[in-house]
């Protein structure tokens, strides 16, 4: 196959499925993976389509996932996001190392957390602030400010969560994807909660989500499924049962 057939084809699928695997990919063109990637890579560089990990998405998938303020996203079905913060925060006990990380849904725990002796670790202001005021043990890690998110990045942020290990994390994520896994638009919020959730042991990774996030995939993939339990308010699509565990509240 000529590269440039190879290239029609690879933008076609992509622009008609949304989101594409490069394993999908290989296996419909029967091609090289590294044919594949390096097409995706010109694609990507040209600005006709997303480069993201495992595969692309298309530009228009790009725009219906654009990342939304604090503001916006905490009127966003709120009865959901206050179950699944109730549930979170009742698996926290004593002597946890936990790591809250930044925005709405994690936030909606702080209302539930009652246990006061275990440690806190988190990277959004607004969490920290919150904990305190409950007589808590807080580490709010430090690094560049978020406006829109209200979140800590930066390298210095992933200096110091690297020196931890968890025993619980809790994450949100804006998009749930069979093919990419969990993913987020920013790259900077995207490599803090990956470094957390690699520092965060194995079948203790919560991933807090409401329904609305199946099936939508973001820029970044932070985490696959492995060592993960998706918490959330309902799941329809029964692929997700069988690539991670998921607790319905």
């Amino acid at each position: 196959m000529l590269s440039e057939e190879r290239r029609a084809i690879i933008l076609k699928k992509i622009n008609e499925e949304k989101t594409v695997t490069v394993k999908e990919l290989k296996k419909s063109l029967n091609v090289s993976e590294s044919s594949i990637r390096r097409t995706i890579t010109e694609l990507d560089r040209d600005g006709l389509i997303k480069r993201v990990y495992g595969g692309a998405m298309s530009l228009e998938m790009e725009d219906v996932i654009e990342e939304l303020s604090v503001t916006d996203k905490e009127i966003i079905n709120i009865e959901e996001k206050q179950r699944i913060g109730k549930y979170a925060a009742s698996l926290i006990e004593p002597g946890d190392c936990v790591f809250i990380d930044a925005g709405t849904t994690t936030k909606c725990m702080i209302n539930y957390i009652t246990e006061k002796d275990a440690t806190y670790v988190t990277n959004g202001i607004v969490h920290a602030k919150d904990l305190v005021k409950k007589g808590m043990k807080v580490i709010l890690i430090g690094g560049e400010l978020k406006e829109n998110t209200e979140a800590i990045v930066g390298a210095d942020a992933i200096l110091q969560i690297q020196k931890y290990h968890f025993l619980k994390g809790f994450f949100g994520t804006n998009g749930i994807s069979a093919d990419i896994g969990f993913s987020t638009p920013d790259v900077r919020e995207a490599s803090i909660k990956k470094v957390a959730v690699g520092n965060t042991m194995s079948g203790h990774r919560y991933i807090l989500s409401d329904h609305d996030k199946f099936g939508k995939s973001c820029t970044v993939t932070f985490s696959d499924f492995e060592g993960t339990i998706l918490v959330t308010d309902k799941c329809l699509d029964k692929t997700y049962y069988n690539i991670t565990d998921i607790k319905i509240v």
